[in-house]
């Protein structure tokens, strides 16, 4: 016969532990100041930057329109429009090794594009900065093309800071990658009331441009990726995450309430809201930034504890059949101990693939998979004491309440 580990007698125990945490958590979240709110919850702008100088810029004064394309392979030069024939151009970095040698069959193989150099020819054409911008139409505005050399100094995110702080906004700075790329994640809140207009998103974003080449010089600065999100839209997702998780909950009231019984659905709550704490509490104390990814590790971490727990429940219910006389308790434990290699074992596995990520990845998908971690610990450690402790305590309650009753009464 299998051994049945007694988890009742630390269900106290976990219940003090846990309110302990939780109740930390909550001060901390006032103390500190509340979260580290990502742009999605907050007006304001998020740029990826990276300080490279400009190797060359491009004016068009050709026929019909003209655009220029990155990628790997070289540069490629689109014509089309009126008066001019559709045709794609393409300037090889295989065949160009040098920018001098690029600008020269720019000149000759695209009609109308002029082409200014502001290094030396010799400068590499691999050292090329490959904008994620999309891309831009060329006309008599000169498009800047930049250009990072491996052995550029270092810029370091305390003068990235010093730059922002002309702003007299709240900045955030984040260093991407290695020290050498002189890659940065700039965000930067807009206290701007009222009315959000066509031009509103642009300005912030021109803000933290100008504040930059004003600090370290214009044309050092490329905007790899810009985002602007405006007070209107950050109110209206904020209030739809509290209607989700609202909704969530009462859900999974309605659901575990109509599988089992009611004690069963309020410690499924209870314990749902026990783990979302656990995670504020951890996002509060890392400083992580809170956005829609941190609202999505949040719903799948509850999505994993429920099913976990509806798993223990179940087992509960099977085994209230098999041992009909048998002490609650000790279905409990019976039931908890039965399924315990099923959840280390589901548990472990995907905390495997979960590790991957937090090893691989950067940025909030980093963050993601950290939250995740803590929430799937934070979930077992849920289902096994703290759900099962509320069920087993109203239960407990429930059986007084009967001896009372057939108690006889004193004279």
């Amino acid at each position: 016969m299998k051994k049945i580990i007694p988890f009742s007698k630390l269900f106290l125990a976990a219940a003090i532990f846990s309110v302990t945490l939780t109740t930390a958590g909550v001060v901390s979240y006032f103390v500190m100041g509340g979260f580290n709110l990502g742009v999605d919850f907050q007006a304001g702008v998020i740029q990826e930057v990276q300080f490279a100088p400009t190797a060359f810029s491009l004016t068009w004064a050709g026929r019909g329109n003209a655009t220029v394309a990155f990628d790997r392979s070289g540069m490629h030069i689109v014509n089309s429009g009126l008066g001019a024939e559709s045709r794609t151009v393409s300037f090889l970095f295989s065949e160009y090794g040098t920018v001098g040698s690029l600008a020269d069959a720019l000149r000759s193989g695209a009609e109308g594009l002029e082409v200014k150099l502001n290094v030396s020819g010799d400068t590499n054409t691999q050292w090329l900065v490959r904008s994620a911008q999309g891309n831009p139409q060329l006309g008599s505005v000169p498009y800047a093309v930049h250009y990072l050399d491996p052995q550029s100094e270092e810029i370091s995110i305390a003068a990235v800071r010093d730059a922002m702080g002309s702003l007299g906004q709240s900045v955030s700075v984040q260093s991407l990658g290695q020290p050498g790329d002189r890659h940065f994640m700039i965000r930067a809140e807009d206290k701007q009331k009222g009315e959000e207009d066509e031009s509103a998103a642009g300005a912030p974003t021109e803000r933290v441009t100008n504040a930059l080449e004003s600090y370290f010089g214009s044309g050092e600065v490329v905007v790899l990726r810009s985002d602007y999100v405006g007070s209107r839209f950050s109110k209206n997702l904020t209030d739809q995450v509290g209607l989700l998780v609202g909704l969530t909950l009462l859900i999974i009231l309605v659901y575990v309430t109509v599988r089992f019984k009611p004690q069963y659905a309020v410690a499924a709550v209870i314990a749902i809201l026990h783990d979302a704490l656990i995670i504020v509490a951890f996002v509060v104390w890392t400083g992580m930034e809170f956005n829609t990814t941190t609202i999505a590790a949040i719903l799948t971490i509850i999505g994993y504890s429920i099913n976990n727990t509806i798993v223990v429940f179940d087992r509960v219910r099977e085994n209230r059949r098999i041992y009909p006389d048998e002490v609650f308790v000790n279905v409990l434990n019976r039931s908890l101990t039965e399924t315990l290699s099923r959840t280390i074992i589901t548990t472990a596995t995907t905390m495997l693939a979960v590790l991957s990520l937090i090893i691989f990845t950067t940025g909030s998908m980093r963050d993601f998979a950290l939250a995740l971690q803590v929430g799937m610990i934070s979930g077992v450690y849920t289902t096994t004491f703290i759900s099962s402790g509320v069920v087993n305590f109203w239960e407990n309650q429930k059986t007084k309440k009967e001896k009372q009753k057939l108690a006889p009464a004193k004279v």
